[in-house]
């Protein structure tokens, strides 16, 4: 199996429904960041999974840092799937913001057509690197009657206010009033926003990124300058609806009871998850960076217009370079084409996908040289015992495997917080399980239950891999973990196939000369050679 460069992805699917596994459900156990405990998950209707992610703001290419948390979150996804769970998955697309709008007027461009350009690069990058289409992908700028709507219950309810002009009229800002929610600060655990939370993960949290008692610049999250408007009630209040800039285009604005204006950035998500996921819905995900301020707003003007909202809070840490924060803002974001021009897709997913979610995750060489040792690992042994079997088992037997399936040690870890790491830990016991089997194999060649021995670790190990979207043969990966066009690996392994049938023939015929010229060859042109009574395999160097 080789792994080859290649940028281009295919569209994955979703897989089939499983069925719901309750015995093995009930013994998952997240971390929630409202509470800061690990607790045992119960989703608000058995069986079923409401999730939204906050997705991308597309001002830009993606890089690596966006992309560790929808990598991330496909994981949990896939964890639920495999317990039979029917999940709806949610993730937005914000396409309308300051960044936007000021980016694409120094670029000439119209808005609009800077998002769509940078949401394609986005979705590029989502499905090069085997990430599941989500179940609902809404537009902020499809949601503003939704956004109206419910600016106009929080100003009802009495937890908003509108600024008004010198003659009485709207002006088109409107905000949060925070002295008027006291449960403001119950995400991230400070008191009406002015104290900072005591548990170590928010103590990084806000080191690293913003916090409420911080004032002045943040060189990760620019203050809004709305929200440092003077016409706030409180400093903490913020923007729900937002007068335009005299810069704003005309098709970037919206008439409102409130004047005219443009929606702030928290309401969107509030908007978008409730008209997709109601009420009420299980998880809430997203980067840790969002946890203040955008998720601590979010719930506040949710639940100040009579919602639920999320029941559970899950956030995925930061990607790191020498310690810092992977942001473009300082530099050292790395985009997802740079990348993956020097590594194959499905390195680049193992890096991201092998570390437990809320694990900052240090970028680099090493990391990248040891998700290649772990696919030459796994990739060989799969091709190993596939022709030790003679076959390989179908894609559709790989993901009808269910939780309950999988070997024990794998269950533990993924229920565990979506424990990867433990995962991971699992399929390489059961590889080298499997190549010790194949070694037996080999010295019974024609034995029905040793095949089928080999053949039921091969099962596990790809159904693990699976689980965490890392399968070498599926569709995304099956050019050899590059997310390309299959056709040339295809073409490759038919003429390097008549070279071994041609160098076995040779050995038949106890013309080693020959056998080893062939042999050699290869390997001139960076073929490998593995033999075994079962036959020979090949790979790229």
């Amino acid at each position: 199996m080789s792994v080859r460069t290649n940028t281009l992805g295919n569209m994955t699917s979703t897989p089939k429904p499983l069925d719901f596994n309750d015995s093995v459900a009930k013994g998952l156990r997240l971390y929630d960041t409202a509470t800061h405990d690990i607790a045992p998950f119960e989703s608000i209707r058995p069986g079923e999974v409401g999730i939204y992610v906050c997705g991308a703001t597309v001002q830009s290419s993606p890089h690596v840092g966006h992309i560790r948390a929808a990598v991330a979150f496909d994981v949990v996804r896939r964890w639920l799937l495999r317990l039979g769970y029917k999940v709806t998955f949610v993730r937005n697309v914000t396409d309308i913001d300051d960044k936007i709008l000021d980016k694409a007027r120094a670029a000439g461009q119209r808005w609009w057509e800077r998002a769509y350009i940078y949401e394609r690069e986005f979705t590029e990058a989502y499905e090069t690197l085997g990430v599941l289409p989500p179940t609902y992908e809404p537009r902020a700028t499809g949601h503003i009657q939704d956004m109206v709507d419910l600016i106009q219950r929080i100003i009802d309810n009495g937890h908003g206010y509108v600024v008004l002009d010198a003659d009485g009229k709207p002006t088109g800002n409107v905000y949060f009033d925070v002295a008027s929610w006291p449960r403001y600060g119950e995400l991230t655990h400070q008191e009406s926003g002015t104290k900072p939370a005591a548990d170590e993960a928010a103590a990084v949290a806000d080191r690293m990124g913003p916090s409420v008692d911080e004032t002045g610049p943040d060189k990760y999250n620019p203050v809004d300058a709305a929200d440092a408007s003077p016409d706030k009630h409180d400093p903490r209040d913020f923007a729900l609806w937002k007068a335009p800039k005299d810069t704003d285009p005309e098709d970037a604005r919206w008439k409102t009871p409130f004047g005219v204006g443009r929606p702030g950035w928290h309401i969107e998500c509030s908007a978008m998850s409730h008209r997709y996921l109601g009420d009420d819905f299980d998880i809430h995900g997203g980067g840790l960076d969002l946890r203040f301020p955008h998720h601590e707003n979010e719930t506040a003007q949710s639940r100040a217009a009579g919602w639920g909202f999320a029941h559970h809070w899950m956030h995925s840490a930061w990607v790191t370079q020498k310690g810092e924060k992977m942001s473009k803002s300082l530099g050292n974001g790395l985009s997802v084409p740079s990348v993956l021009a020097e590594h194959s897709a499905w390195v680049v997913r193992y890096a991201l996908a092998s570390v437990q979610y809320r694990s900052m995750l240090e970028w680099g060489e090493q990391t990248l040289n040891e998700a290649q040792a772990a696919y030459d690992r796994v990739s060989n042994f799969i091709e190993r015992a596939g022709a030790a079997i003679g076959e390989q088992p179908s894609r559709d037997e790989i993901q009808s495997v269910g939780a309950g399936d999988l070997p024990a040690d794998f269950v533990t870890a993924m229920n565990d917080d979506i424990n990867v790491a433990g995962g991971v830990g699992a399929i390489f016991s059961a590889v080298r399980a499997g190549n010790t089997l194949l070694s037996k194999l080999e010295d019974a060649a024609d034995s029905k239950v040793a095949r089928a021995e080999v053949r039921g670790v091969l099962v596990s190990v790809r159904a693990m891999l699976d689980t965490l979207g890392l399968d070498p043969l599926a569709s995304e990966w099956a050019s050899g973990g590059d997310g390309g066009d299959g056709k040339e690996h295809e073409v490759l392994d038919t003429l390097i196939s008549e070279q071994l049938q041609a160098r076995a023939e040779a050995r038949k015929a106890k013309d080693y000369a020959r056998a080893d010229a062939i042999r050699d060859a290869l390997a001139a042109a960076g073929v490998v050679i593995e033999d075994s009574p079962a036959g020979s395999t090949w790979s790229l160097k």
